[in-house]
Formats: C-alpha cells, structure tokens, sequence
C-alpha cells in the first residue's frame, strides 16, 4: 500500500498550520496527503446544531475549506480528504498502518497550555505506531519555508535512538538540510557506577570522549546511508530536555524519541519529548522507539 501524510484537522488555526505543514513535507518526500476530521454524532448545548444533519454537514465544511486553501497554495499536491465516525484519538490512530507519519495541532507554549494531561495530542503521541509532528498555529497564516538544522536527540544505544535518527536524517534529505545530532549526559552518583562502565570510559580516554565516541557510533550508519546529508555533532552536560532546547531556537524540526510508558492518570510519553511539546519554539517530531528500523 502506499504511503501517505495524515493530517488532523478540526478547524482551529493550530490544527490549519498542521496541515499545511504537512502538505509541504507531503511535497517534499513525493507522497500524497490526506486530512482528516473526526465527527461522532453528539447532542450539543448551540441548538442550531442539535441536529446531527447540521453537525456532519459543519464537519464536512471544515475539511472543504481546508482542503481549498491548501489546493491553492500546493496545486501539484495530491490531495484527500474524509470525515471519520470516531473520536479524534481513535480516528488519527486509525490511519497508522498507512501513514508516513501523523501532523497535530499543538496549542502554544508552557506548562498549561500545550498538550495536557489526557488530552487528545497526548494520546495520539503515546499511541502512535509512527512518528507524529505537533505544530503551531502562526496566526492563521502559512507556515514560513523552514530554515535551519534538523535537530536530533540521541539517547542511549545505537539501537534505541536508531528510529528518531532514521527520521531526521530522511527529513534532511527531501529537505535539502543539515542534521545536528545531540547527545546530553550528566554525571551520576558515584554508586552508580560499575567497574565495566569506569574501564570503557577509561579506554575512551574520559567521560567526555566515552559520550562523544557513543555519539559517532550511533550516527555512523545514518551518515553512510545518506552521505550527501551535512552532520553536525554536539555532546553537552546537561539534561536532554534542556540541552535540546538550548538549540532548537534555529532548527526547522526538533526530532525526539519516545517509549511510552503507561500509569494510573493515562499515557506518559516521557519527560524529554514533554519538555520538547511545551518549549521548543519549531514544530516537534516525537519518533516511537519502536518504529521500523529495517528497509
């Protein structure tokens, strides 16, 4: 089946930017679009729209006019459209098995009003099998052409951050931009190290060189898929979240990784891609753990 780009859209100016967004990553990787809008029947308190005639007919409108703006502005791209019978987790979700990848709506900065808890960004995120970029409105007008790096967070193993890497140096290339690839570590408590991690960094000459050689490992078979792609490696004490951060104020993409954790309030999807959500001033790639990684 062939791939495409998913977009939500219910209307506000946040989930418009999504979509356009998406209609020019859409351009830029050569796959077709499809919006789409989740309507379920349910009695409303506005009475011109108790009527379920009413409501699918505002749902359907909503697509229509997105739809036209964006066929004005992209009128190579290959575009569809369709109102689901579900809610809107359920209906995004419901387009993963053939989804490149999902754009959202996200509702600005800081710690209240982004993704809340249990909201539905937040549950599409944890619940995604393929990577969803969160985007904000910019005042109903197109998105700017992005400008800048491709930051990447690399966490852990080379396995473990394999997808997150893998989308971001894919990114670069329909783009035509660099990659900056960043690693963040921190000094633990001295109890928590093992005589084996003591010798490797040893042998690495520090903890500085062992981060930085982990680094390079880890990129090492991204930049020979894509030579043609320029990497920029960056190793910094701190913590990721706010390492990320730091230099996300000149990258087109933030692209994090994720492995969703369950608990009794809902869906967690850890705290760097959290921080990344609420702050990052560009548009946010949260890359499940889990994505493919084989061609």
């Amino acid at each position: 089946m062939r791939r495409e780009i998913v977009a939500g859209v219910d209307g506000s100016p946040e989930s418009l930017a999504a979509a356009d967004w998406a209609a020019r990553e859409a351009g830029n990787r050569g796959l077709p679009l499809r919006l789409v809008h989740a309507w379920r029947w349910e009695p409303l308190d506005l009475p011109l729209l108790q009527d379920p005639t009413a409501q699918q007919k505002a749902a359907r409108d909503v697509l229509r006019e997105a739809g036209t703006t964006l066929a004005e502005r992209y009128p190579e791209l290959d575009l569809s459209a369709e109102v689901v019978g579900d809610t809107p987790v359920a209906a995004l979700l419901g387009t993963v098995g053939h989804a490149e990848l999902l754009a959202i709506g996200s509702r600005g900065h800081g710690a209240v009003t982004g993704f809340l808890l249990g909201s539905y960004g937040q549950q599409i995120i944890a619940g995604s099998t393929v990577p969803v970029v969160a985007v904000r409105a910019r005042d109903g007008a197109p998105a700017e052409p992005p400008v800048g790096e491709v930051l990447v967070g690399q966490h852990g193993s080379p396995q473990d951050s394999a997808p997150a890497l893998r989308f971001a140096f894919e990114t670069a290339v329909a783009r035509g931009a660099a990659v900056r690839a960043v690693r963040a570590w921190s000094l633990p408590p001295l109890f928590a190290y093992s005589p084996a991690s003591l010798r490797l960094a040893d042998e690495a000459g520090g903890l500085v060189p062992y981060e930085e050689k982990a680094l390079r490992e880890a990129l090492a078979p991204w930049r020979e898929r894509y030579p043609e792609v320029p990497v920029a490696e960056h190793v910094e004490l701190g913590s990721a979240g706010q390492v990320l951060l730091s230099g996300a104020g000149g990258a087109q993409l933030l692209v994090v990784g994720r492995r969703a954790h369950r608990a009794a309030l809902g869906a967690r999807i850890g705290s760097v891609a959290h921080a990344a959500l609420h702050l990052a001033p560009c548009p946010v790639a949260v890359v499940p753990h889990q994505v493919d990684t084989q061609d």
